[in-house]
């Protein structure tokens, strides 16, 4: 099987820990590994002197604990609504009962800086809410632009870098952000099950709302100073996260940014030689996402499973799809996956 949806394909050998038994967690060979993720994962995000929160539970999971714990002690919220990802930001703001503006970007389309700026001052918002890059469509945002206009209006800054984490340069310090969130599926290439908030050491110090239980911030930080998490935890991929933290230690996480650039830019040469091209007005390198027609609805990603094995995703809407460039792949992988494409499409 290939896959280019998230995770891709996985390290052999990380792949092997979740055949096997599962250990105590409740121990401190457990405790010690969970403090060395939380250094590794500070350092690639340049955040050394910042806490991380690692929940099991998806990305959205962090997503809503950010909202119970962080947004709903601000007055006003601006959410950059671009795509199915920022849209949940609203839905969340909105179970919570929090002030929050609609700052609606149109698919796959870059943000205008000068609209929003114009919009934080007239709103008098107190804290942003963005991604990094929008998953749905491609769409990769200036966060050295969202930060200017953020540190000139004193607006709290919290990003979602789950596809971007890893894919992208990322230096949270310099950036001035209070809160990033990733999960495990995406740059870090291991299963689903954990997600993790990066909190600033601006936040060390900062009185979080207790509006929910199992996500509560200070509950979850007071066990992590001990290694451990408050409930029962997915062991077996906070073991994969260690592993595949210490291989990132190893190489380098320019390393990694730099072969996921490459894929990107293998498989989109590839396509375009049948006339396709990112439809993002500024493509991440975690993604490429294209539009093709197609002769019914998920055609393509039907075909693709019977005929190929092989997995990619489709959008939200008809005829629009995604291949991650995250995971294992070879340039051999893209041009193939890119001609087989072509042979479905115009069969």
């Amino acid at each position: 099987m290939k896959s280019y949806v998230f995770p891709g394909n996985i390290d052999a050998d990380i792949e092997k820990i979740g055949s096997e038994p599962i250990p105590y967690m409740r121990t401190a060979q457990f405790s010690e590994m969970n403090k060395e993720s939380e250094k590794i994962l500070l350092d690639l995000i340049n955040c050394p002197n910042g806490r991380t929160i690692i929940y099991t539970g998806s990305g959205t999971g962090a997503m809503s604990a950010v909202v119970e714990n962080y947004v709903t002690t601000f007055d006003k919220a601006l959410v950059v609504d671009g795509g199915s990802f920022g849209h949940r930001w609203l839905e969340l703001c909105d179970y919570y009962n929090v002030s929050s503006v609609q700052f609606k970007v149109p698919f796959a389309c870059d943000i205008d800086y000068k609209a929003l700026e114009e919009t934080i001052v007239r709103e008098k918002v107190s804290v942003l809410l963005c991604q990094h890059h929008e998953t749905s469509t491609g769409q990769l945002f200036d966060l050295k632009e969202i930060s200017r206009i953020c540190k000139t209006h004193h607006v709290s800054m919290v990003v979602d870098v789950i596809s971007s984490f890893l894919a992208e340069e990322i230096d949270m310090d310099a950036l001035g952000i209070d809160i990033c969130i990733t999960s495990t599926q995406k740059g870090l290439n291991i299963p689903p099950g954990l997600s993790i908030v990066f909190l600033s050491d601006k936040l060390k110090q900062y009185k979080f709302n207790h509006s929910g239980y199992y996500w509560d911030f200070d509950n979850n930080l007071k066990n992590l100073e001990r290694g451990q998490t408050p409930f029962s935890p997915a062991t077996t991929i906070f073991i994969q996260l260690h592993k595949r933290l210490k291989q990132l230690e190893k190489d380098g996480i320019f390393k990694n940014i730099e072969q996921v650039r490459n894929n990107s830019k293998i498989f989109r040469d590839a396509i375009a030689k049948y006339g396709w091209y990112p439809e993002a007005e500024t493509p991440s390198s975690a993604i490429t996402g294209f539009q093709i027609n197609e002769k019914s609805e998920n055609y393509l990603f039907k075909k693709m499973i019977d005929l190929h094995s092989t997995y990619i995703m489709p959008g939200t809407r008809p005829g629009f799809y995604r291949v991650s460039h995250m995971g294992l792949q070879s340039e051999e992988d893209l041009l193939l996956l890119a001609e087989q494409i072509y042979k479905i499409v115009n069969q």
